[in-house]
């Protein structure tokens, strides 16, 4: 398992789609194709777009399938970046 406290890289609101991408490419796609989990902390971040967290996960469930939400743990997050998350992944399953 691995955990990144994503405060550090985005500061208390998440909208750099440049910053999730390379998340995206450096840690969460690394992570799950081998298998493992990662955890994405959101701690100390009040809120965030749609098209960072779009940019963040869209392209590794497209990669790996629905089923790659198991290995996605999404922490710390409050009422508002829970649902953007929610909006993003529902979108992603009509899409299969």
């Amino acid at each position: 398992m691995k955990t990144i406290s994503l405060v550090s890289l985005t500061g208390s609101f998440a909208e750099n789609k440049d910053v999730a991408r390379d998340i995206r490419l450096k840690d969460i796609l690394p992570t799950v194709s081998k298998g493992k989990v990662i955890v994405l902390d959101f701690k100390g971040i009040n809120g965030a777009t749609q098209s960072f967290i779009h940019a963040l996960i869209s392209d590794v469930i497209r990669q790996k399938g629905i089923d790659v939400i198991e290995k996605l743990h999404f922490k710390n997050c409050n009422l508002t970046v829970r649902r953007i998350i929610s909006i993003v992944i529902d979108y992603m399953q009509e899409s299969f």
